[in-house]
């Protein structure tokens, strides 16, 4: 069994990285405050502390249950890629959390204190590098959860699930929603975790398309499973890094490397693994991605006829 001590010592690390971020970051701003001498909000700085503790605190709950000592085999067969899992969690967190430290810091050195355009536009820099670590941390927390929780596995109707992701992404602001194909079936799941994977799917498409374009969604069955996706008209993601869009901080290059914590993908692999599953990437005709999570067939499951794919093609067609 895992050593308590450890435990106690990487949770103590994560900790001392997230509340490090928020103090540096405390402090940049303040010294904006200072050197503009401009007035303190009270009640900003209560919800910073008030949001900082809770972060914390979650941030402490989630690592504790990750952190949980496995028994006597598991810990033999898995104790190494445990560990080395997350050693590079906490690489990638410190370095995610130094990048806007450094660009706060940077800009307060160079600032002029005597111009209020300078100093109002590093107040704006400064306060936007803190949103971005605010989500950062939101990321990792459910990164956690999600990676530490037991799926509750039961029945998912995927036409239900299909009209419920629909409504949801009806109202993200910027695009035409549309469903192109709806499958008839049911499969074994955790809804509640697929919605989720198959939303932040359609948020990545929505986030890094050209505003105006129409954004698909759909689903389907074959005999080898079930496939949840999302087709969007944006630039695409080149084969050479289709492979990297689905690790942790990895945001690609292009314009697909704007904004986004870098995690939201790698979210949605992970729900898709402990569904035993996949995610693909293939490229939407005319241009864009199609970004599809595959759940294979769980016991029990019921299904129609499947579906071919040439069927779907050639259907699109006579209703263009």
């Amino acid at each position: 069994m895992a050593a308590p001590g450890r435990r106690l010592r990487t949770l103590g690390l994560v900790l001392a990285i997230v509340g490090a971020g928020f103090a540096v970051t405390a402090l940049a701003m303040l010294g904006i405050l200072a050197i503009t001498d401009a007035d303190v909000s009270w009640g900003a700085v209560a919800a910073y502390v008030v949001g900082a503790v809770a972060t914390l605190g979650v941030t402490a709950l989630v690592g504790w249950v990750v952190l949980e000592p496995a028994t006597p085999d598991a810990v033999a067969d898995g104790a190494e890629a445990s560990f080395e899992t997350q050693r590079r969690l906490l690489d990638d967190v410190r370095h995610e959390l130094k990048t806007p430290i450094t660009i706060v810091r940077g800009h307060l050195e160079i600032m002029n204190p005597a111009d209020p355009d300078d100093a109002a536009a590093t107040r704006e820099l400064g306060m936007a590098e803190l949103d971005r670590m605010t989500r950062l941390i939101g990321d990792i927390d459910l990164l956690a959860a999600v990676e530490a929780d037991s799926f509750t596995m039961g029945d998912v109707d995927l036409a239900l699930l299909t009209q419920r992701v629909g409504e949801l992404v009806a109202v993200i602001p910027g695009h035409e929603w549309r469903i192109e194909q709806t499958a008839e079936g049911v499969i074994r799941g955790d809804r509640d975790r697929l919605l989720q994977a198959w939303l932040q799917l359609a948020d990545n498409a929505a986030k890094y398309t050209p505003a105006g374009s129409a954004i698909e969604i759909g689903s389907a069955v074959h005999p080898s499973g079930a496939q949840l996706w999302v087709r969007d008209h944006g630039p695409g993601i080149p084969p050479a890094m289709r492979h990297r869009v689905f690790r942790r901080f990895d945001r690609g290059v292009g314009k697909r490397s704007v904004g986004g914590s870098g995690l939201g993908l790698a979210i949605v692999d992970t729900i898709a693994k402990a569904h035993g599953g996949r995610c693909a990437v293939a490229d939407t005709p005319g241009g864009g991605a199609t970004l599809t999570v595959e759940i294979p067939l769980g016991t029990g499951a019921t299904l129609p006829t499947p579906v071919r794919a040439g069927d779907v093609v050639i259907q699109r067609e006579a209703s263009g």
